[in-house]
């Protein structure tokens, strides 16, 4: 039996070929070990709640429905409420806030029309579950959060789930974020008592901001800027959100 000599080249790329596979391997097995507890119920909660409680209720845009099916909201919902991640109601995250029911995560969303190479500004990062889905539809997110706690928070969760197109800022969003302005879209997740004017101003020709407004009855307003000073509302739906604390309390 004859026995062929191999070259050290060849040897090197066989080394280097076992080292990749077995490197991928790995990765592989990571992933699947970062997914298990979402393989394990969550993944199919989460189909069963975009059908149910978001397709149920007439959301229609199938970029909205695959985020909304992407985006493992039990990651954003503290322990205690974890098993009821997905259920059709919001939870508390803590400091008296809390993470929107999903189905108005989904129509909010919907409402702006995003079609992937907007600039979106978000005003009420709270636990950063909204700020995942905007940043699965948009280019690039802004986002404030006036409590500092949740901000931080938010910031690590959203780091470490890979998310690159978010800028976090701790403060009052009453003032909008001007530097990055004009913004195509613009999501409040509080309620002011009345729509703060600089989020107005910061809305680019043609974008589209919506918002809950109110004191003890609020509604979810559309507002679509068609020209420099005209502005056009579209009442949605009545909802119950965190009033909007800081600049938005003192002009009240």
């Amino acid at each position: 039996m004859r026995f062929r000599k191999y070259s050290g080249y060849e040897i090197l790329r066989a080394c280097l070929l076992g080292f990749l596979v077995a490197t991928w391997a790995t990765c592989e097995n990571s992933r699947s070990d970062l997914l298990t507890a979402d393989d394990h119920g969550f993944a199919r909660a989460r189909q069963r709640m975009v059908r149910q409680q978001i397709e149920g209720r007439g959301v229609r845009g199938e970029r909205v429905l695959e985020a909304m099916r992407s985006v493992p909201r039990h990651r954003f919902v503290p322990e205690a409420y974890r098993s009821e991640a997905y259920h059709d109601g919001p939870l508390p995250i803590g400091y008296e806030q809390t993470i929107s029911q999903p189905y108005i995560v989904a129509l909010m969303t919907e409402l702006l029309g995003l079609q992937g190479h907007e600039k979106v500004l978000e005003i009420g990062t709270g636990c950063g579950y909204q700020t995942a889905v905007l940043a699965e539809l948009a280019a690039h997110i802004y986002s404030i959060e006036i409590v500092p706690e949740l901000c931080a928070r938010a910031r690590a969760d959203l780091s470490q789930m890979g998310y690159s197109n978010i800028d976090i800022r701790c403060g009052d969003g009453f003032s909008g974020w001007a530097e990055a302005a004009p913004f195509d879209a613009i999501l409040v997740a509080a309620a002011p008592s009345e729509v703060p004017p600089p989020l107005l101003e910061q809305l680019r020709v043609g974008g589209v901001l919506v918002i809950p407004v109110g004191d003890h009855q609020q509604e979810l307003v559309r507002i679509r800027r068609v020209s420099d000073s005209d502005f056009r509302h579209e009442r949605i739906l009545p909802v119950r959100f965190v009033p909007m604390t800081g600049e938005a309390e003192r002009t009240h």
